[in-house]
């Protein structure tokens, strides 16, 4: 959910997370190789992620069991490289009531990554407020385009993220399940955004390029499995 970082205490929901690495998530993850380039290999986060506006990963950010685990309030983060067409994947894990993001064409030019880039949800629906609304529940295009009921699994269990961005078009999946799909150069786009909260930011929305982010919304969260690939300019989408 893009809104300011909340600080709250994690101690509670961290056995409900570490019991729940080993499961296999569903969903339609690329396997390596055809072009996808590993951003997070459960082994060497610093690689290819650094906290947004700063040069290294945030230590609130640890890696544990193969898995990028933000426990405590250590900023959002993004990936070092910047992307045009992809496609990205990533599974993720949040704890009871928990919330983050996955944002693209993000600049750092701003105070938040929100300012420029749209998000996917992440979030535990059945414990957080923002899931008694599929604008803001997990799989939306955060407040603009619902996901359907029923493709996010319960807090502590993992989901697997698609995100498929080829021009204008995009494309997000959650667990298999398609939760949005929208055209960013389309009337309907545009009054979407008029009619929304993001009408006040003149540069949401509006990169052609940027960094994939992983937001820290004060609650903890798990990510592995994540990975992108960088797609011709001129590639169709399908």
């Amino acid at each position: 959910m893009n809104r300011p970082l909340l600080a709250i205490a994690c101690t509670a929901v961290l056995p409900a997370l570490a019991a729940c690495g080993p499961q296999k998530a569903t969903g339609s993850t690329p396997g390596s190789g055809d072009g996808w380039v590993v951003l997070f290999d459960g082994k060497d986060a610093g690689k290819e992620l650094r906290g947004f506006k700063r040069a290294d990963l945030p230590p609130e950010w640890k890696v544990e069991d193969g898995a990028l685990v933000l426990r405590g309030k250590g900023g959002d983060i993004v990936t070092k490289g910047q992307y045009q067409d992809f496609e990205f994947t990533v599974d993720w894990n949040v704890a009871p009531a928990g919330n983050s993001g996955i944002m693209w064409h993000v600049s750092e030019d701003f105070n938040h990554p929100w300012e420029t880039g749209p998000e996917m949800q992440v979030l535990d629906d059945a414990g957080h407020g923002d899931g008694k609304s599929r604008l803001t529940g997990a799989g939306a295009c955060y407040a603009l385009y619902p996901a359907p009921a029923g493709a996010v699994k319960p807090a502590g269990e993992w989901n697997t993220a698609y995100i498929k961005v080829v021009g204008p078009k995009v494309v997000c999946r959650l667990n298999g399940v398609t939760t949005a799909e929208f055209d960013m150069s389309s009337k309907e786009w545009k009054d979407r955004i008029a009619g929304s909260k993001f009408a006040s930011m003149k540069d949401f929305a509006t990169k052609s390029t940027g960094h994939i982010a992983l937001q820290d919304h004060g609650d903890v969260v798990m990510y592995r499995n994540m990975k992108v690939r960088p797609l011709p300019p001129a590639t169709v989408a399908k």
